[in-house]
């Protein structure tokens, strides 16, 4: 598996949110060497196919944000599937329950050594308290993370993702077990955009996080590899 980053270089996962193979593989060279993973998430998954991820990893190590959830026997089937690919790390989503975190896990498995970091996403970064209400899951965002992140470790996953607003909680009430992703990622003075709980990269880091990731402020610069470097000042 992957070892936790050791460096703000590595802590660094580019979101790869293109809806072409061409355009996602020129911003990975672009990144290259600057970033620690790239991130292929559903456009890019569902435009250029299961064959993306190889064609990626030959850069670097990437992290396949699909966001599994289904039926446990699904979810087991569909993680075997993609372990092949090669991918460094795979998420599903927490409220799927116990059951279906375990079987998961269970299937990567199958993969040795080479299997992919299992990640539960807790509260996506996008939903605010309103939000949640608003879903009838209450509207304590805190206590919602809290309480999917202690299922989704219980169950057998290596780590979470959520917002950065959560890390010191989490890590409070967790320990440095989980290994954690933060998305919501936004440099100080950049649009926040679709996001509803974010931080700089410096905050995000001094909480606790793992990896962070950001897309759109290194995508869209005119030069995405300066962008990249200037995250961390």
């Amino acid at each position: 598996m992957l070892a936790r980053p050791t460096s703000a270089r590595e802590r660094l996962i580019v979101a790869l949110d293109a809806p072409t193979d061409a355009q996602a593989l020129a911003w990975a060279g672009a990144v290259a060497g600057e970033a620690g993973l790239v991130k292929c998430g559903l456009e890019l998954f569902c435009a250029a196919g299961p064959g993306i991820v190889p064609r990626l990893a030959a850069q670097a190590p990437v992290f396949l944000d699909l966001k599994l959830h289904d039926i446990p026997n699904t979810v087991a089937g569909a993680v075997r599937s993609l372990a092949p690919l090669g991918a460094a790390m795979l998420t599903l989503h927490a409220p799927g329950g116990a059951a279906m975190i375990a079987a998961a896990r269970e299937a990567a498995e199958t993969a040795g050594a080479a299997r992919p970091i299992l990640l539960a996403v807790t509260v996506l970064t996008s939903l605010d308290a309103a939000a949640l209400a608003a879903a009838g899951m209450g509207s304590d965002t805190r206590a919602q993370v809290l309480r999917l992140a202690r299922l989704a470790m219980a169950a057998g996953a290596d780590g979470l993702v959520c917002s950065p607003q959560e890390v010191a909680p989490i890590r409070d009430a967790l320990g440095a077990a989980p290994m954690l992703v933060v998305p919501g990622i936004r440099p100080a003075g950049s649009a926040v955009g679709d996001q509803a709980r974010v931080a700089t990269p410096a905050q995000a880091v001094a909480e606790g996080a793992d990896w962070i990731v950001v897309g759109r402020p290194i995508t869209q610069a005119p030069d995405p590899a300066a962008a990249a470097r200037a995250l961390f000042g």
